[in-house]
């Protein structure tokens, strides 16, 4: 590892080309390792051909070279400007496999450029699905049993031995690229010609579909400290590709045992692959029982490590740039709240929902089916004092005409059934046209596999918004009483606490004036509006004492806190 004072210009590789649904994360966590290069004084060089990006923005890097990020391209630039050090794991997958091409041709050592942070050995035995079963096999720690396969023949052999149902995974590929799973021959024949357009190397695993998928975000700094930063966990089983996957943060079905099991097996992982930075843990959970499989280790940083950022207020990115300078997790302050240290583990007393967001109707042709390979287009986070409330926020947030969980426009759906089984874009929409024609919790999880806690949260939606229905007499009596009339009727204590309930909850204002059946007497702002004036005679508004109280203790930290709290 070179000291801090020996750097004096740092190579960065950005994100490569942009495409649909990918690379956007990296420009974040690109923009905050220059970020932090800049303070410590380093001459930063980037290679990034996006040039609508932040970090190719003026001013955010001292170099920037708009060339495709290749090891050839590569090669030339370093020969040009001789940097001491670069940065692997703030490009993604295409940084990360340009970097391990460098390393293995012998650029790096020619020209005496260090990796900093990760070692590239390190980046390889995760990326290498045989070392890396290996890897972990010393520490005795269960992965999924796969085989990595580099013909069509061999992916047929691991197959009949692995035993149907399978999944083919390509390897070295961002976004669950050229994967899928796989029910008999003719699907996996299919499967693996695809695939291997995308990788000479496909690894053919054996099928967990309906498991839990949980993840933790973890920081390792060359003193071998170790935290986690966040866990998360898909509303989907097992077998939806996160990135299409609503994903929760932090965990809400776990055990206290799950929990820190699985956070003590990510801990062991990071150390004794050797990652100095951050990286992303999967796990495969069964849903029975304690048992688990590691899915994949990612040692850079991913579309989760952005998310779990802006959840946390924990600057993954800036903190992972400065322990790859050769920092400690104690010499750093969090940048964000600007009191704690960066060794210091966020505590969430609220809930984060990350929705996905696709534009499948843009598209001719296109399935609709969601798996394995990724889709969508982009994401939304919404913050919560509840399940409920964040899902609802988000949910409205997507672009896609929706204003919650309920009282949304009519969907036709020919089976709901089969639309559960086989799950698609609307997947959520489906869940609550099911529980209001009549489907039990546990029928639509038999159907999606979906946590019976999920489920209940969404029934607990759909009983309040019932439940206001039962007080849409109060159009009736619009027009034929004035206000004061009016707010008189409504003032009974039963329909007071059960607007303070939908509010709680996450009901905007027009979904209780729908449910209520104002929209059929006025415009969808003005029904809106009432609703609105209504809540603010029963002083039915969020509570700021608590937040003024802490923005007074911690002013650095007033924005995040009012983000946090409201």
């Amino acid at each position: 590892m070179m000291e801090k004072k020996e750097i004096k210009k740092v190579l960065l590789l950005g994100s490569g080309a942009l495409k649909i649904g990918q690379a956007g994360e990296f420009d974040y966590s690109g923009a905050q390792a220059l970020k932090a290069l800049k303070e410590e004084g380093i001459h930063s060089v980037l290679i990034n051909p996006n040039i609508a990006t932040v970090q190719t923005s003026k001013g955010v890097a001292d170099t920037v070279y708009f060339q495709p990020v290749k090891a050839d391209f590569v090669e030339r630039i370093i020969e040009k400007e001789r940097p001491d050090g670069i940065l692997l794991s703030f490009g993604g997958q295409t940084a990360l496999n340009c970097g391990v091409e460098l390393y293995e041709k012998g650029v790096l050592e020619k020209y005496g450029v260090k990796v900093l942070g990760t070692p590239v050995q390190a980046i390889i035995d995760t990326e290498d699905r045989d070392l890396f079963v290996k890897r972990l096999d010393e520490i005795g720690v269960k992965t999924i049993k796969s085989e990595a396969c580099s013909t069509v023949e061999e992916v047929q052999k691991a197959a009949h031995e692995l035993g149907f149902p399978v999944i083919l995974r390509a390897a070295y590929a961002l976004g669950g690229l050229g994967s899928g799973f796989c029910d008999n021959e003719e699907e996996l024949l299919a499967q693996a010609e695809e695939a291997f357009s995308f990788s000479p190397q496909v690894l053919v695993e054996k099928s967990l579909k309906g498991w839990k998928e949980i993840e933790y975000e973890v920081v390792r700094d060359r003193y071998d400290n170790c935290i986690t930063v966040c866990n998360m966990e898909n509303f989907d089983p097992l077998g939806i590709h996160t990135g299409e996957s609503i994903v929760v943060a932090p965990s809400q079905t776990l055990s206290n045992a799950e929990y820190h099991k699985l956070r003590a097996l990510a801990i062991k992982i990071i150390r004794h692959i050797g990652i100095v930075g951050e990286c992303n843990v999967q796990y495969a959970l069964d849903p029975q029982s304690e048992d688990y499989r590691v899915i994949e280790v990612n040692a850079r940083l991913s579309r989760s490590s952005a998310l779990a950022s802006k959840a946390t207020g924990y600057p993954l990115a800036f903190v992972a740039a400065k322990l790859g300078l050769g920092y400690g997790l104690f010499e750093l302050k969090n940048s964000v709240t600007k009191t704690t240290s960066a060794f210091f583990e966020p505590a969430l007393d609220y809930v984060v929902v990350k929705i996905p967001r696709w534009d499948l109707t843009k598209f001719h042709g296109v399935k609709r089916q969601l798996g394995s390979s990724m889709k969508s287009v982009g994401e939304v986070m919404a913050i919560g004092r509840t399940f409920e409330e964040a899902l609802q926020k988000g949910l409205r947030m997507i672009g896609q005409g929706m204003h919650g969980f309920v009282e949304n426009h009519e969907i036709k759906i020919q089976d709901i059934a089969t639309s559960l089984h086989e799950p698609t874009d609307m997947r959520i929409f489906v869940v609550s046209k099911a529980l209001k024609v009549g489907y039990t919790i546990e029928q639509i999880h038999e159907l999606t596999m979906i946590d019976r806690w999920f489920l209940q949260k969404l029934q607990h939606i759909v009983d309040i918004d019932q439940r206001l229905k039962q007080f849409s007499q109060v159009s009736e009596f619009i027009g034929f009483m004035d206000n004061t009339e009016l707010l008189e009727y409504l003032e009974a204590p039963e329909f007071v606490a059960l607007l303070r309930e939908a509010k709680v909850y996450g009901f905007s204002d027009f979904q209780i004036a729908r449910a209520l059946g104002l929209e059929s007497l006025m415009s969808m702002t003005d029904a809106g509006l009432m609703v609105r004036s209504w809540r603010k005679e029963f002083d039915i508004v969020p509570t700021v004492n608590q937040i003024d109280t802490l923005a007074a203790e911690y002013p650095a930290q007033t924005n995040y806190l009012y983000l946090s709290y409201l």
